[in-house]
């Protein structure tokens, strides 16, 4: 008999660390930098009353995204002049702010557009060491244990012209970090141990071309990006796929050499996230008149029509970057109406106006789609060939950065504040 019910014991834990969803959310948009989370029991309803184990104020004005090791909550902040920048670590469990430090002085800070921050890139974290950056005006290494600076990078030139938005993407022993500024543009890898260089590849696209209503592309905007790199495998072996302004690259990862491209002319400043499907890499072209292109990888130069599989047009974001849930997309544009599209032929399901402006990425997990808007308001709809809403959660302040997810537990940062939402104990 005590066999017998050792046995079911240790079955029951066995189970439940199989079950278990996965507790770190180490970068932009999550382990798979998909948005795509493993959880299950998830909170569908909630509110500043309901379902909040904690709410914590964050002091500056910043857009990047919580990222989450173990119990350690990690992000950024800046002073809303761009003067001090900072990194800040939060008790999972408590919300308590553990380490609040300020990690750059910036005597002439550039030009940061009103609606963006002077901390809008997002860390990536791993177990002892925790990777900020907040573009050219620094890049920082930091000890998880004791918040001690390992390794810094203030060289790095460009004019980011509406300020920093790229965030870091950690690969192996490598950390890579777009740069495309309206006076440069390129890619840069770096050792993560000592933050040396590795290699940097210019851009490689003719920003002079000229666009069919016969405007010279001369201005900042058109060169200027906010994409966050990736890295996908399609059976060739690992490529670096990033987008810029106008432009979509695969490198090798290990020499940044460019391997094809794929141009588009009609839009710019590319800012939304790419998505790695089975065969297919998915992304937005950005502002001007976006576009969702769905690419073909492989070959090398300037990829032609033939490796465009489709393109869609309608209801396609500038910021939020969409989200791939089987054969599904699911996407919602700034001005608030959300869709759903085929990914193997581009055919729509449906779209709907679910509500106010969006810039924040969304989020799947266990059959949801979670959309998060800038008033606070996070619309909740079933992962499906059919719109079907479940539930709309209120808080006080919107949204500009990206959720993470940590076991059963969303982490949410507003303008104003840093949440950890969960089902309320019984």
């Amino acid at each position: 008999m005590r066999i017998h019910l050792l046995l079911g014991l240790l079955l029951g834990l066995l189970a439940v660390s199989l079950t278990r969803a996965e507790e770190n959310w180490p970068q932009f948009r999550g382990p798979t930098g998909q948005g795509i989370s493993d959880a299950t029991n998830l909170p569908l309803t909630w509110s500043e009353t309901h379902n909040v184990t904690w709410k914590t104020p964050i002091h500056g004005k910043a857009w990047s995204s919580p990222v989450v090791w173990q119990d350690q909550v990690w992000l950024t902040s800046a002073t809303e002049d761009g003067h001090e920048l900072f990194v800040l670590m939060v008790d999972k469990q408590s919300g308590k702010i553990l380490l609040d430090k300020k990690l750059f002085d910036v005597p002439t800070p550039q030009y940061c557009h009103p609606f963006n921050s002077y901390a809008s890139p997002t860390p990536v974290v791993e177990s002892g060491r925790v990777c900020v950056t907040f573009g050219s005006p620094g890049t920082a290494c930091l000890n998880m244990a004791n918040g001690n600076v390992l390794w810094e990078r203030r060289d790095f030139v460009c004019n980011h012209f509406r300020a920093a938005g790229s965030s870091l993407f950690m690969w192996n022993d490598m950390l890579f970090l777009d740069f495309d500024g309206s006076d440069y543009q390129y890619v840069v890898a770096m050792d993560k141990n000592t933050g040396k260089t590795i290699w940097k590849t210019d851009r490689s696209i003719d920003f002079k071309d000229i666009q069919p209503n016969g405007k010279v592309l001369a201005d900042g905007d058109m060169r200027k990006g906010f994409s966050t790199c990736r890295i996908a495998d399609f059976g060739q072996g690992p490529i670096l796929i990033s987008e810029g302004s106008k432009c979509l690259y695969a490198y090798e990862p290990l020499t940044g050499k460019e391997i094809w491209r794929n141009e588009y002319r009609n839009s710019h400043s590319g800012s939304a996230t790419p998505i790695i499907g089975k065969d297919m890499i998915y992304y937005c072209t950005g502002h001007g008149q976006p576009e969702l292109w769905a690419v073909r990888p492989g070959g090398h130069g300037v990829l032609t029509n033939e490796n465009i599989a489709w393109k869609v047009k309608k209801y396609v974001p500038t910021r939020c970057s969409p989200i791939l849930v089987d054969d599904l997309i699911f996407m919602v544009n700034d001005s608030g109406i959300a869709s759903c599209l085929d990914a193997r032929s581009g055919s729509e399901y449906w779209h709907t106006r679910i509500d106010s402006t969006y810039s924040a990425s969304p989020i799947a997990a266990d059959g949801k789609i979670y959309f998060f808007n800038e008033d606070g308001k996070t619309t909740v709809i079933a992962a499906a060939r059919e719109f079907r809403k479940l539930a709309e959660n209120q808080l006080d302040s919107g949204f500009m950065a990206a959720p993470a997810v940590s076991g059963d537990a969303l982490i949410l940062r507003t303008k104003k504040a840093l949440y950890r939402v969960e089902k309320s104990a019984k």
